[in-house]
């Protein structure tokens, strides 16, 4: 199982995070990634956890000023990005655009989408991983699996129906090993989740809490 904690932009210590995080993946056989701010990807890869960029840009190198460049985000040690996140949307040309440039750095890919009708669209265009997010429910505490586990059977049949290769995450309301059990139940083999971890007292105790709950 993967578990992909997103410090979105909380106001919190992500060198400490990403510490814990590191920790909790070392002792356990649940992969666990991180993905700061683009500003923090440096010196969070420095803790060795596997840091994912929170998202990156359609664009080659050029003058693209405010652009988070797939070569720089790898140079400064991300190995993977999240792409078209429910907050940060992109059309489905740019998406296409940013699982390419991921692609010449050598970045791994994970697109979000929000249903699995999305989730098919997006699979389709090669990227390694795909994660359903219905919208309404991130931040809700409420794990889409809960709400509505349709969704996440779907998405993984709507994705296996394209690609069997790409693998299948669910993020949104994630918070307790019960959820990340529920997801993998309905054939997800992995997880998105932010507040839960990155805001915590706690972080190390609150990932430990997910894997061996």
């Amino acid at each position: 199982m993967f578990i992909l904690v997103n410090f979105k932009a909380y106001d919190v210590d992500p060198v400490a995070i990403a510490t814990a995080a590191a920790a909790v993946d070392a002792e356990t056989a649940t992969n666990i990634g991180v993905a700061p701010q683009a500003a923090d990807i440096g010196p969070v890869s420095e803790t060795g956890a596997t840091t994912w960029a929170q998202h990156t840009s359609p664009v080659e190198p050029g003058s693209h000023t405010g652009q988070p460049l797939a070569e720089g985000l790898a140079r400064n040690g991300a190995t993977g990005t999240l792409i078209n996140h429910s907050e940060r949307r992109l059309t489905l040309a740019e998406i296409d655009a940013s699982i390419r440039a991921a692609e010449r750095a050598g970045l791994d890919t994970i697109v979000c989408a929000n249903n699995p009708d999305q989730i098919a669209a997006v699979a389709a265009l090669g990227p390694d991983a795909v994660a359903v997010e219905p919208p309404e429910l991130i931040g809700s505490g409420t794990p889409v699996s809960q709400a509505d586990p349709s969704i996440v059977s779907d998405a993984v049949e709507a994705a296996a129906g394209v690609d069997p290769a790409v693998d299948v995450y669910c993020g949104a309301g994630i918070s307790t090993a019960e959820d990340v059990d529920a997801a993998a139940d309905l054939g997800a083999d992995g997880v998105l989740l932010a507040s839960g971890v990155a805001k915590a007292e706690d972080p190390a105790a609150a990932l430990d809490g997910l894997v061996t709950e």
